[in-house]
């Protein structure tokens, strides 16, 4: 089953939408992490800082709103800043899983307007060097005719965007995810540790943190979860869809504003993101923060977004995770 169903723009960047170097003219725009400085949300804000700097009028100004993993702020926009067309906020893949989870209180995606990606990661399933698993299709054979003899681990818990990857990998299969034998690490790093040490057999991780092992020849990645094969180091690596398994997993990075910000006002952003995405400059932001291109803005990422949650909330239901 899909996750996400992208574009042709998914793979680089657009060459429609504003021209490069146009500016968009928005009074203090700010950039909302939702956390503490560092991590990922403040990862993002900063792609927009830098990437956008060309195409706005002013600098963008990071600023942070901890609390409850983006809950905080999905809050705050959606009671004192809905119509705040000077601020965007960060979300990532994660945001919607809480949503869905119910993590975010009563609000739900409908009651924002989703902006812009920032790029985005992919899921990928890895096995050790010497696994007896020598391609996708001997894991998915697995998980169909003796799922519980194949052990699964990754760095999250149940209902997480890892064990979600894992979930649709067993789905495809032809069985349930809660026939997965799953293991919940801390992190990538204790997953990967136990998968070199032999505790778990099968990785659901992400391409992005795959970087530093591909020339130690420790582990090899069976497939990627994106929709067309990627660019180098991973090109020669086929993606799951192409090998006959529908399943596609983009961790992706982006931002949202208030559901009451003027068309005016959104459109700005919009604009701007658009001329960011036509530019090489955006690309090298990109990859320096440990992005892929990932660029969709207005009404594709709200598109996008929408066929994401419906495909979530159902395997959230076939999990039990929701009723």
């Amino acid at each position: 089953m899909t996750i996400t169903r992208l574009s042709t723009a998914f793979l680089c960047a657009l060459t429609l939408g504003a021209p490069a170097y146009a500016q968009s003219a928005i009074d203090n725009p700010e950039c909302v992490a939702p956390a503490n400085p560092g991590g990922g949300f403040d990862l993002t804000c900063r792609v927009a800082q830098t990437g956008l700097q060309p195409h706005v009028s002013e600098p963008v100004q990071v600023t942070f709103m901890p609390g409850g993993i983006g809950a905080v702020a999905f809050n705050q926009f959606n009671t004192n800043r809905t119509d705040d067309g000077s601020a965007i906020v960060a979300f990532s893949t994660g945001s919607l899983l809480n949503i869905i989870l119910g993590k975010y209180g009563a609000f739900d995606e409908t009651d924002v307007r989703w902006l812009a990606t920032a790029g985005a990661d992919f899921g990928a399933v890895v096995v050790r060097a010497d696994s007896e698993f020598e391609t996708l299709s001997d894991v998915m054979d697995a998980l169909s005719t003796n799922p519980g003899d194949v052990v699964v681990g990754a760095g999250g818990s149940v209902g997480s965007q890892d064990w979600m990857k894992g979930a649709l990998l067993m789905r495809e299969a032809g069985g349930t995810p809660m026939q997965m034998r799953y293991v919940a690490f801390d992190g990538g790093g204790d997953a990967i540790a136990s998968l070199l040490g032999g505790s778990i057999e099968v990785y659901t991780g992400d391409v992005g943190e795959m970087v530093p092992y591909l020339d130690s020849g420790d582990m090899r990645i069976l497939a990627t979860l994106s929709p067309e094969r990627l660019d180098a180091p991973f090109d020669e690596i086929p993606t799951a869809k192409e090998l006959g398994y529908d399943v596609e997993w983009t961790i992706m990075r982006g931002f949202y504003t208030g559901k009451d910000v003027s068309d005016a006002d959104y459109q700005k952003w919009v604009d701007a993101f658009d001329a960011a995405y036509a530019t090489d400059a955006f690309a090298t932001v990109q990859a320096e923060r440990g992005l892929l291109p990932l660029n969709m803005s207005g009404d594709e990422l709200t598109s996008s977004i929408n066929t994401t949650m419906d495909e979530l909330r159902t395997i959230a239901t076939e999990a039990g995770l929701i009723q």
